[in-house]
């Protein structure tokens, strides 16, 4: 498979997956879908998990590992990639809502009444820590793989996705939570822990 086709796909699968949750999009999709708009984001996850399981495919079983780790490296790889994935696991059940990631609680709410109170920022566990632990311990899984060049590439593209993303998603929490969420980003890194 050609590397420059494979980390194309990947840039181009980014895109979309931001596009599709952007403020623009999103808004279009509440004036185009109204009450139904409760479905949307189960529609986003089906799709964006419908179009990255092929990409993930991609890998030939003809790539080589490039890189490998002496025995003692090796041990510290692994407590990075197995620890990175219990944090994450933490993160998703205990800090966020893992109901409304996956758009199950805005189903559940379709038909009643909306609160209109602006939700309250979550400080607590992680993110009291780090304003955002998933994109943190998703880069620190990727980089602490066994890597072939395919690795490399798709990690590449993965790692500046996720730091856009997440200065992306910045700015539509300021606009959903105003001063308090500039506040929070005044008292709580971003990405790397104790940096304030």
């Amino acid at each position: 498979m050609n590397y420059l086709l494979i980390a194309l796909l990947w840039a181009l699968y980014c895109a979309l997956h931001s596009f599709l949750i952007s403020t623009g999009f999103t808004k279009l999709m509440m004036r185009l879908l109204k009450k139904y708009f409760a479905f949307y984001r189960l529609f986003y996850i089906i799709f964006s998990l419908a179009l990255i399981i092929p990409l993930f495919k991609l890998q030939s079983p003809s790539d080589y590992e490039i890189i490998t780790y002496p025995a003692t490296l090796d041990i510290i790889r692994q407590v990075l990639m197995y620890g990175s994935l219990i944090m994450f696991g933490w993160a998703f059940f205990f800090d966020y809502d893992a109901l409304s990631f996956f758009g199950i609680r805005q189903i559940m709410e379709f038909g009643k009444k909306k609160n209109s109170s602006i939700p309250e920022i979550k400080r607590k566990g992680l993110l009291g820590i780090i304003r955002h632990p998933m994109y943190l311990v998703l880069i620190i899984f990727l980089w602490s793989k066994v890597f072939t060049l395919t690795d490399l590439i798709v990690n590449s593209v993965l790692t500046v996705y996720v730091i856009i993303g997440t200065v992306l998603e910045e700015r539509k929490l300021v606009l959903e939570f105003g001063d308090a969420y500039t506040n929070y980003k005044n008292e709580v890194p971003m990405l790397i822990p104790f940096t304030k």
